[in-house]
């Protein structure tokens, strides 16, 4: 792997957007780069990398601790560029990060459909876990 893993800047902001739209195709508008980047950049800002060749944005990670439990968010890779180490390297910044915090577990949602990117955590050491998952989402 050739690339750098820095925290987010303002000048990473378009190769992000064009990044999460070939990843994440179909997201809801709240996931959106004009909308997740700026929440995140006001609360844990240290927690958003991302993964730079030659100046161009090639992956990202969120992370979040909320002094009980860590979470990643927003994971991904190129499509050019997957197969090089690249996420790996992301997942293993952010849990150094995390632990540096205090975080002893770390979770992630993916897909239940996604059967490619659960293997991929399964390489890492993580687990399916028995929960159900709810969510809320908040008017305003």
């Amino acid at each position: 792997m050739n690339a750098s893993i820095l925290i987010y800047r303002e000048q990473d902001f378009a190769g992000v957007r064009t990044l999460w739209h070939e990843a994440f195709p179909g997201d809801p508008p709240w996931n959106s780069a004009e909308e997740a980047i700026p929440a995140k950049r006001a609360f844990q800002p240290d927690l958003f990398l991302v993964a730079v060749d030659d100046d161009k944005v090639i992956g990202t990670i969120m992370a979040g601790y909320d002094g009980h439990r860590g979470w990643l968010y927003s994971v991904a890779v190129s499509k050019s560029c997957r197969r090089r180490g690249i996420g790996s390297a992301l997942v293993r910044e952010a849990e150094i990060r995390l632990r540096a915090l205090g975080c002893s577990k770390i979770n992630l949602q993916i897909r239940s459909s996604n059967a490619h990117v659960q293997a991929f955590y399964d390489r890492l050491g993580y687990a399916t876990e028995d929960r159900v998952c709810m969510g809320k989402r908040l008017a305003g």
